[in-house]
C-alpha cells in the first residue's frame, strides 16, 4: 500500500479534516475505502503495515461473495487476482453430487493486498499506530503514535481479529465458543489436470471422527487443500497431523486416494484454531464495527466473506448516505446499522450454521442423535430416488 500523505502532516497542531476514518487495511477496510470514496467521501484509511502479511483465510469465494464485491464495484478487480472454476462434486453418503455452480479459490492475502493496490489514489492512504482516539456525537479524533491527527464525522473500525483498538474504544470481546473448530490448509504435488472433478468437498464419514470435510481446489496451477475438523491446537492429533498429513488424511477417510490415486502434500500444513467471538458495548457515538471486528463465525461454514462484505454493503450504500445528511453521529444513528435486517439475518445464520454443523457431528444428546439418524435417512434416500429417476428415464434396451 503507497502511503498518501506527508508525515510531517496531520500534527496535533494541524488535524486533518476527513469524512470517515477507517482503521484496518484488510478486506472489509480496503473494500470501505474504495467503495465510499466512488461515492464522494473523503477517506481516509489507516493500516499497522504497508501490505498484508500472510494470512490463511476465506481462500474461497462464492458466486454471492462476488456478487458483492460487483455491489461495491470491485468484481473487476477480485476476479483478476483469483481462479474461477465451474462446479464442485459433494461426496457423502457414499456417492458423489455434482454442482456447476461457479466459485473462486485465492490465496487471503494476496487477495487482500489486491484490493489495496486498487484503492483510488485520492484516498489518504498511511501506515500507522493509533495512539489515541476521542469519539463523541459530532467528531471523531484519532491520534497516531508520530504525532499525525485526524477528526472525522465517522470513525469504522476494521481491524478483524486484533483487539487493540475495541479496547481503547471500551468495546468488550466475548469468546462464545472458544477453540471451536481447526481449520487446516496445504498444498498438493498433483495438480489441477490430474483431477477429474473442478473442486471437491469430501464429507467426514463417521459421527466420531470430528471431521467437518475436506474440500480441493484450484488456485493458479496448483490444487489447494482446506481440511475442516473439530480438534483443539493442543492436541496429539494436531501435532501429529502437521508432522505426518497423508497418512492422517489415509485414515480419516481411505476412500479418498481409492478414488482419486495417490495424493502428495507439498510445503508446510497450516493449522489455525477458530474462536467464535462476538462484542458488547459497541453501540456507541461516532464508531461503527464491521467484519471479523464485529463477530467471528466458524469458516467452515463459508460465510466469513459474505458476512464482512454484507457489512460494508449496508454500511457504505445504504446508512451512511443517510446519516450525512444531518448533523452529528449518534449512537442512535449507528444503531440503525447494527438493526439492519439484512445484516442481522446474515450474521445470525452464519453463526446458527457454525454452532449446528459442530453439533451435528460431536453433540451427544438425543436431539443430535435423532437429528444424525434424519439426515443419514434422508440424504441415502435422496440419493436412491434420484437413481431410480434416472434409470426409469433411460432408453430401454432394444
Amino acid at each position: 500500500m503507497v502511503e498518501r500523505e506527508l508525515a510531517i502532516q496531520g500534527t496535533e497542531a494541524q488535524p486533518i479534516q476527513t469524512d470517515v476514518v477507517i482503521i484496518g487495511g484488510g478486506l472489509a477496510g480496503a473494500s470501505a475505502a474504495t467503495a465510499l470514496f466512488r461515492q464522494g467521501y473523503d477517506v481516509t484509511l489507516i493500516s499497522s503495515h504497508d501490505r498484508h502479511p500472510p494470512d490463511f483465510r476465506a481462500e474461497k469465494v462464492a458466486q454471492t461473495q462476488m456478487d458483492l464485491f460487483e455491489r461495491i464495484g470491485l468484481g473487476d478487480v477480485v476476479r483478476a487476482e483469483v481462479t474461477a472454476f465451474d462446479g464442485v462434486w459433494l461426496y457423502r453418503f457414499g456417492r458423489f453430487e455434482r454442482t456447476t455452480t461457479r466459485e473462486y479459490g485465492g490465496d487471503y492475502s494476496d487477495l487482500v493486498n489486491t484490493l489495496r493496490r486498487a484503492i483510488p489514489s485520492g484516498v489518504r492512504s498511511l501506515v500507522g499506530r493509533v495512539d489515541d482516539i476521542a469519539t463523541s456525537e459530532n467528531l471523531q479524533d484519532v491520534t497516531l503514535s508520530d504525532g499525525r491527527k485526524f477528526t472525522a464525522r465517522l470513525l469504522i473500525v476494521a481491524t478483524g481479529l486484533g483487539d487493540t483498538i475495541r479496547k481503547k474504544l471500551g468495546i468488550e470481546r466475548d469468546i462464545i465458543s472458544p477453540q471451536h473448530s481447526l481449520c487446516c490448509g496445504f498444498d498438493l504435488v498433483q495438480p489441477p489436470s490430474h483431477f477429474p472433478f473442478p473442486s471437491l468437498v469430501w464429507n467426514g464419514a463417521k459421527f466420531n471422527d470430528r471431521v467437518s470435510y475436506l474440500t480441493l481446489f484450484p488456485i493458479g496451477d496448483k490444487i489447494r487443500a482446506n481440511f475442516f475438523v473439530y480438534r483443539k491446537s493442543s492436541e496429539e492429533w494436531t501435532r501429529s497431523f502437521r508432522d505426518q498429513p497423508e497418512q492422517g488424511l489415509r485414515a480419516l477417510m481411505p476412500g479418498l486416494e481409492k478414488t482419486f490415486g495417490e495424493l502428495t502434500i507439498t510445503g508446510p500444513v497450516i493449522a489455525r484454531p477458530i474462536d467464535l467471538v462476538q462484542v458488547r458495548n459497541h453501540k456507541q457515538d461516532g464508531v461503527v464495527l464491521i467484519g471479523d471486528a464485529f463477530c467471528v463465525v466458524c469458516p467452515i461454514t463459508g460465510t466469513g466473506i459474505e458476512k464482512a462484505l454484507t457489512d460494508v454493503d449496508r454500511l457504505c450504500n445504504t446508512y451512511i448516505p443517510r446519516w450525512f445528511k444531518s448533523a452529528g453521529m449518534s449512537k442512535a444513528k449507528i444503531g440503525e446499522f447494527y438493526a439492519d435486517p439484512v445484516k442481522t439475518a446474515r450474521d445470525a445464520s452464519a453463526m446458527k450454521m457454525s454452532f449446528n454443523a459442530k453439533k451435528i457431528k460431536t453433540d451427544l444428546g438425543m436431539r443430535w442423535k435423532l437429528r444424525r439418524l434424519r439426515s443419514n435417512t434422508l440424504g441415502r434416500a435422496r440419493y436412491v430416488v434420484r437413481a431410480t429417476v434416472k434409470q426409469l428415464r433411460s432408453p430401454a434396451p432394444k
